[in-house]
């Protein structure tokens, strides 16, 4: 018998065979609270070193923005949310704004329960076709039941 111990889910970021944009060189990014260990960055950028991902300094609804230099086109949305302490439901929307316009307009809304230690991680990878993008905005409501939980993002990649 042939055997192999793989790692179970959450454990690795899956790998995407995508171009994911540089934003620091792109964009600007406005958000409503950082803690400072872990700020907004490490949700954003590239490199090997942002693995700790963003964490809201507060608790309740927190906004992410991501504000493009000049309008681009954005054909995919990846986001990775890790909960490994308590049980929560969160909800999280995303927006976006199209070069030149003043309403934003949904993308998606979805809810996901974190269940630690089973369930830490949720992973999306969604195909759009946004041109002329302004402005993608990303809402997180950490516990749709209220309370004291803090927003994460582990992840926000573009492409």
């Amino acid at each position: 018998m042939r055997k192999t111990i793989i790692n179970q889910a959450g454990e690795n970021t899956p790998s995407f065979d995508l171009d994911f944009l540089d934003l620091e060189h792109l964009a600007q990014v406005e958000f409503t609270s950082e803690c400072l260990e872990h700020p907004v960055e490490s949700a954003l950028l590239l490199t090997e070193d942002s693995v700790s991902g963003w964490q809201a300094a507060t608790a309740g609804e927190q906004i992410i923005r991501v504000v493009f230099d000049q309008p681009r086109t954005i054909e995919h949305i990846v986001l990775m949310f890790e909960e490994r302490q308590q049980s929560r439901t969160q909800e999280f929307v995303l927006l976006w704004l199209m070069d030149n316009e003043d309403a934003y307009h949904e993308i998606l809304r979805q809810q996901y329960h974190f269940s630690p230690p089973n369930t830490t991680c949720e992973i999306e990878h969604y195909e759009v076709r946004l041109n002329q993008l302004k402005v993608l905005e990303l809402r997180i409501i950490p516990e749709i039941n209220g309370g004291d939980a803090c927003a994460t993002l582990k992840q926000l990649r573009l492409a």
